[in-house]
């Protein structure tokens, strides 16, 4: 008979996720070795296999409960039924908040996840798509008629393209944080620059927290 997995399996494995994601985000997928991940795990390099047969099952799950998370952070701010602004700045502001806690997983999902087996990247792609189409739709609300002309998904991109490359000059000891920049994000979308000094962008209209 097979022997059951042990009641701290999976906790051990979102250990690993944590540590590989560290690992890939510093050194990129493919100089990380599975030996140096052991290492950073605390564990030898047979007990790391029993968790993952391989490098790129860790490269998707990362990829994959990152997704969810992010999947997550949408339903609960569709779950407020918030008028239009309101819902688009508190899932700017909330993804921002994610962004900050979660920016090694953040990192290995922008820069990794091409390196998967098609299906595997097929797989989370698709939910991005999910994630994208919630912005789009969230956009839309705020200004209908951007779908009739195909231009909520474009919108949608170009306020990620805000987003998503942030970790790359937005610095922990630095004069702003995420939640300075959410409602920035939020008003540049919304107003224009020139919009910028005509609205309020203290961190609290950002989102709305549960």
């Amino acid at each position: 008979m097979a022997r059951g997995k042990s009641p701290t399996f999976e906790l051990q494995r979102d250990a690993i996720l944590r540590e590989a994601a560290r690992l890939f985000a510093d050194k990129g997928f493919h100089n990380a070795s599975m030996a140096e991940l052991a290492k950073a795990c605390g564990v030898s390099k047979p007990l790391l296999y029993h968790y993952y047969r391989d490098k790129e099952h860790i490269l998707f799950d990362i990829a994959d409960s990152y997704m969810d998370q992010l999947l997550a952070i949408v339903a609960g701010v569709e779950a407020q039924d918030l008028a239009a602004e309101p819902q688009l700045a508190a899932l700017v502001g909330r993804f921002m908040e994610e962004y900050e806690h979660s920016q090694s997983q953040h990192v290995v999902l922008v820069q990794d996840v091409k390196f998967l087996q098609a299906a595997q990247a097929e797989y989370v792609v698709g939910k991005q798509r999910k994630v994208v189409a919630a912005f789009a739709h969230a956009i839309e609300c705020v200004e209908p008629g951007l779908k009739a002309r195909n231009l909520d998904k474009p919108v949608a991109m170009i306020l990620f393209g805000m987003i998503n490359w942030t970790f790359t000059w937005l610095r922990a000891d630095g004069h702003y944080t995420y939640a300075d920049m959410a409602p920035v994000v939020t008003a540049i979308l919304l107003n224009g620059v020139k919009g910028l000094l005509k609205t309020d962008l203290s961190p609290a209209t950002a989102a709305t927290h549960e």
